[in-house]
């Protein structure tokens, strides 16, 4: 190996500049707002420092194929991150009531795409919020997505409105929390309502607008949960349900690339939503679990732990973060990158669970799990 010199590194920092100044025009005038310079600039730092060891560590051959070898790669990948221009394309977005729906409406009418907005209530305040907030390009539709009749009426009217420019994304995005508390202690007809909603319901917009993607090669964004992608306590019902939607995202995934349509799946960690709802609606979860729990599954457990573990739970929901950004970058680079990732993972540290539950033996993420995760007193049998 040959020591460090400048004339060395002045080549791969010459053709770093390049590459990284390319990569930056071609974002710039993809008009992005998910890639910013700096991430171009470490980008290239990085390349720049790759081929400066390179020329200086290994023979001019290895330097230079290995330094090569990264630029095309470089090359390859800025160019498959580029953006695609809004252009008023348009996009439906289910569960727009409230909560991410409403907001991610308003967020995209805002970047001038044209928005349909399904909600479960056209009358309701969420609605007549976004006629008003929004501009003409966004229309608002009654559509309950359990609801197969609403749900072809919408397809149709959508259909004849976009017969000249195309629909180009739908988010599944409409979801519900359910009675959240230990596995055995939730009836059978919220498991039914969390499937019927998070995972039928998306499995039935899915389908029905899928003739109108084929024609436009556009994309589906699921937004799914970290609760669909590891095992969180007392979230049975909806975990499974999300569960189904995560699955079911990769099988489209692959079997939708034949026709040019992409499947970008999004796991969100915790984010303050009206899904959690109101203290009003956790007391009468409670009592409803209460009121199906046999005799002697609630001597058992006793009304005390389940009183403790579900508001503890709901003050733990009160405490999440209010501000969408990172889930709003992650959704829009799934609309118009030429190329969206498979999966995103938007909010604090929800990468690093995926990480940690996939790729570390079981016993490991089961312990840290119960370290970090609110620990519950025991049930009255085990006390």
């Amino acid at each position: 190996m040959t020591l460090f010199s400048w004339e060395a590194g002045l080549l791969p920092l010459g053709v770093t500049m390049v590459l990284g100044g390319t990569a930056l025009y071609k974002f710039k005038k993809s008009q992005s707002r998910t890639v910013s310079s700096p991430a171009v600039l470490c980008h290239s730092a990085l390349l720049c420092l790759w081929g400066a060891y390179c020329f200086s560590s290994l023979s001019v051959f290895w330097g230079w194929t290995l330094f090569s070898l990264a630029c095309c790669i470089s090359l390859a990948y800025s160019t498959s991150q580029e953006m695609l221009p809004v252009d008023g394309r348009a996009v439906l977005i289910t569960g727009g009531d409230s909560g991410i729906g409403h907001a991610l409406s308003k967020y995209l009418d805002e970047l001038g795409f044209t928005v349909f907005v399904g909600v479960l209530n056209e009358k309701g305040s969420g609605a007549e919020a976004l006629k008003k907030s929004c501009s003409k390009r966004t229309s608002v539709f009654q559509m309950d997505i359990t609801n197969p009749a609403q749900i072809k009426e919408v397809q149709a009217r959508i259909a004849e409105k976009v017969q000249h420019t195309g629909l180009w994304a739908v988010i599944n995005n409409a979801g519900i929390l359910g009675t959240i508390g230990d596995g055995e202690l939730l009836p059978m007809n919220i498991y039914r309502q969390c499937m019927d909603v998070n995972f039928f319901g998306a499995v039935e917009v899915t389908k029905a607008f899928l003739p109108l993607l084929r024609k436009s090669r556009g994309r589906f964004i699921n937004v799914s949960s970290m609760a669909g992608a590891l095992p969180m306590k007392h979230f049975a019902a909806y975990s499974s349900s999300k569960a189904a939607l995560t699955m079911f995202s990769g099988v489209m995934r692959l079997e939708l690339k034949k026709w040019g349509i992409k499947v970008a799946l999004v796991h969100p960690a915790g984010f303050k939503t009206n899904i959690g709802g109101t203290s009003e609606m956790w007391v009468k979860q409670e009592k409803d679990i209460l009121e199906n729990l046999s005799p002697d599954v609630l001597e058992d457990y006793g009304r005390d732990y389940l009183r403790s573990s579900t508001w503890r739970l709901y003050q733990n929901f009160s405490k999440s973060p209010t501000d969408f950004s990172p889930l709003f970058t992650d959704i829009l680079h799934g609309i118009l990158c030429k190329n969206p990732s498979a999966l995103y993972t938007a909010g604090v540290f929800s990468y690093l669970w995926i990480c940690l539950f996939s790729y570390f033996p079981v016993s490991v993420f089961d312990y840290i799990a119960h370290k970090i995760f609110l620990s519950n007193p025991l049930p009255k049998a085990l006390t």
